[in-house]
């Protein structure tokens, strides 16, 4: 068994019951919840927006490898309404991503120990230090 942190976020729709409904989905198909932070309200975070996040973190036991549990996050976001993921933008500064609000996100935040660094896929988070609305949730649980 591994164990996977996870954020999740919401700022389109029921935002409580999508993230209850994300939780339900993530324990059935990722594997058994251990522990979930409270929810806590944020403004957007890279782009602008009138409608506030509703943010936690999970910690998950998972058999799944790395890239078959970001197949299985990135299922639930769209079984939940997620029709696209954020996608890089070029900008003078290079290449940027661009954030746009959505019903859902799941973010791999850590996985065991692993250190992983692809195009797909980078564990742990490469921002989750610079988001607090990454980091507060996740200290409740760790």
């Amino acid at each position: 068994m591994h164990a996977v942190y996870l954020s999740l976020g919401s700022n389109l729709g029921h935002r409580h019951a999508t993230l209850l409904r994300a939780i339900d989905l993530l324990t059935h198909r990722v594997g058994p919840l251990i522990r979930a932070s409270s929810f806590i309200q944020t403004e957007p975070w890279g782009f602008a927006s009138p409608h506030p996040f509703l943010n936690a973190c999970v910690l998950l036991h998972t058999h799944l490898e790395p890239f078959a549990l970001l197949e299985e996050t990135q299922a639930i976001e769209r079984q939940l309404g997620r029709t696209e993921k954020t996608a890089p933008v070029p900008s003078a500064a290079g290449t940027l991503p661009r954030y746009a609000d959505r019903p859902i996100d799941i973010d791999i935040l850590l996985y065991d120990d692993l250190h992983l660094q692809t195009p797909r896929l980078t564990i742990p988070h490469p921002l989750m230090q610079q988001r607090p609305f990454v980091m507060r949730p996740l200290q409740e649980i760790l």
